[in-house]
């Protein structure tokens, strides 16, 4: 017993003075757990799993596969129940020696089990190992369904996964030696934190359940994250237009104008000034704006990507124009407002607009005939919620996109995180891009089952076209110079289709560059950090596998190469432009007020 002596000469009992504490605590938070869960708001249960038929497809297949073939189902029964009971017999062994060891691990090795004592205490590694085997029970058995439609087949491995994911014990107090240790060190301190963590992350999302990944109170618009020099110098109901101020005495005559995705925030290319993209584009000697949209909420309802490409797109271009008095942009397109950027060039192209001079892509879809990794997501069942939930609300809240990309990643984005954060008590890390991260924005209801029924589903742009607001767009009519750019191990737009959907446009001049590293760090991948190389090849006419085999592969960045190519399309050096010149209206300094509205949960 610990004790202290009092000024009055008493004795106190400080370990039951840190416990009564502890139990008032507890008594707060479970007052404040209950008030988050009261006010919870819902949403469509379709958005929590696919419905049950699926899993009643993959009985009756795996029914199926039992009678035409029980030798092969027999086998792996035996193989399941030799392992567990072989396993379950080594332990036994191990402690009749009256030594607490474990026997030898044979299962491979994972990193989520770093902790020693999973290899050598007897409970802790028999845990894990029959953990493991069980896993691998369910895998096979998945494997082993042949009776089912690939789609199908697919949906029912990525859930199964998620399953054996979701019960791996280090997401368990009882069965996670780091969080039971945490625990006695702390006297259980780190659980009351973590509980404070829990019920801050429900308190913040309305009842919903997203593991907060970033310090927030670490950042502030502006100061320490998007801090690039600049003016807003237009708004609109979609967007604020940033004109960056040049670093450069002379910049090309010709601006370039950047369309960030909408579902995230423009500042993942301005995080700070190590890898601003914002920074190093200026620092080149080019007049650059950025559009920074707005985070809609349910009166924008009816908006849809024809409003986008009108109010947003076309009315860019126009006011850039208007500012710089050049007649022609050169534009970024990044992800969703890369594919957004095609359709507006069919738009421009059937109305002879030739405002845009060359266009560049960052990580865009323009053919979706194969989904990849989000193929689980876009059967009618999760769609069909979606709708709904966006006929209720009248947005496809930030939560719900937000959720799906963790889970695709549910190791590193979800549990992980939720296990140092609720169980070890730990205050999540001040990281500027798992910051942006989780800065999502909505959805307008209109354009978000435009994207997903006509684009996603329907693959409409590539597939014969797509109809919007009375106009047929088409991919051949993209014929402006095209630069893209896609990421080796992108799992949002995988680089092969983006390639493919590159090859159906119908400029004659093409440059493709296949980057290393993902979605995110493919892109934000200065040349100060030496890191990722990139590939390129002439031949856009090869299939990907050929176009890979065939490209010449350079070390660091893509951003001087992409540069290099931009040169050649933005004409003559000219006095520097100032945000605000020609009399034109100062808004506000940039970042600007639009990124810093937060998400509808």
């Amino acid at each position: 017993m610990t004790t202290k002596t009092n000024t009055d000469g008493t004795e106190t009992d400080v370990s039951m003075t840190r416990m009564a504490e502890n139990l008032k605590k507890v008594e707060r938070l479970t007052e404040r757990f209950g008030q988050v869960m009261a006010n919870r708001q819902t949403h469509q249960p379709a958005l929590d799993g696919p419905n049950q038929e699926l899993f009643a497809k993959a009985g009756q297949a795996y029914l199926s596969e039992a009678m035409t073939n029980p030798a092969k189902l027999m086998e792996h029964q035996m193989g399941y129940w030799t392992k567990t009971v072989t396993h379950f017999m080594e332990v036994q062994q191990a402690l009749a020696k009256g030594t607490l060891e474990a026997p030898e691990n044979k299962m491979p090795k994972d990193r989520r089990f770093a902790n020693p004592l999973w290899e050598t205490h007897p409970y802790f590694s028999y845990v894990r190992q029959q953990y493991q085997i069980n896993a691998e029970a369910v895998a096979q058995a998945v494997d082993a369904v042949t009776d089912m439609e690939p789609r199908e087949k697919q949906r029912l491995a990525y859930f199964s996964n998620q399953i054996i994911d979701l019960m791996s014990p280090t997401n368990f107090l009882a069965t996670n030696p780091d969080a039971l240790q945490r625990a006695v060190d702390t006297e259980g301190e780190s659980l009351i934190k973590g509980l404070e963590n829990l019920i801050s992350d429900l308190e913040a999302n309305d009842g919903e359940l997203i593991v907060k990944l970033a310090d927030d109170s670490a950042f502030t618009l502006g100061e320490n994250i998007a801090t690039a020099p600049g003016k807003v110098v237009f708004r609109n109901r979609m967007f604020e237009l940033i004109q960056y101020s040049p670093t450069t005495d002379q910049v090309h005559e010709t601006p370039l104008l950047i369309f960030p995705p909408w579902i995230n925030k423009f500042y993942i290319l301005d995080l700070k000034a190590q890898n601003s993209l914002v920074k190093w584009v200026t620092d080149q000697g080019y007049t650059l704006f950025m559009v920074s949209w707005v985070n809609p909420d349910a009166t924008y309802r009816d908006v849809g990507m024809e409003d986008y490409i009108e109010d947003g797109y076309l009315t860019a271009f126009r006011e850039v124009k208007a500012i710089t008095g050049e007649k022609k942009v050169n534009a970024v397109g990044y992800c969703i407002a890369g594919t957004t950027l095609a359709l507006t060039l069919s738009l421009m192209k059937q109305r002879g607009d030739k405002s845009v001079k060359s266009a560049t892509f960052f990580t865009a879809l323009t053919d979706f005939s194969d989904q990849g990794e989000f193929k689980p997501f876009l059967t009618d069942d999760f769609i069909d919620g979606i709708e709904a939930e966006t006929a209720d609300k009248g947005i496809l809240p930030s939560i719900v996109m937000a959720r799906t990309f963790s889970f695709l990643r549910s190791n590193d984005l979800v549990y992980g995180p939720a296990v140092k954060s609720y169980m070890m008590g730990e205050t999540p890390p001040a990281f500027d891009l798992l910051y942006w991260n989780g800065d999502g924005a909505n959805l307008p209801a209109k354009m978000a089952m435009q994207y997903l029924r006509g684009l996603c589903q329907g693959n409409k742009l590539a597939d014969g076209g797509f109809d919007l607001a009375g106009n047929h767009l088409v991919l051949d009519e993209v014929d402006v110079p095209i630069c893209a750019v896609a990421c080796e191990t992108d799992h949002i737009a995988p680089w092969k289709d983006s390639y493919r959907g590159v090859q159906q446009m119908g400029s004659k001049d093409k440059t493709f560059i296949m980057t290393q590293s993902g979605h995110i760090a493919g892109i934000v991948n200065p040349p100060s950090k030496g890191k990722y190389g990139h590939y390129v090849n002439d031949d856009m006419g090869l299939s990907h596998e050929d176009w890979l085999e065939g490209a010449e592969f350079t070390e660091g960045s893509w951003w001087p190469r992409w540069e290099k190519w931009l040169k050649k399309r933005s004409g003559k050096m000219i006095p520097a432009r100032q945000p605000g010149e020609g009399g034109r209206k100062i808004i506000s300094d940039a970042p600007g007020e639009y990124v810093a509205k937060k998400a509808n949960r």
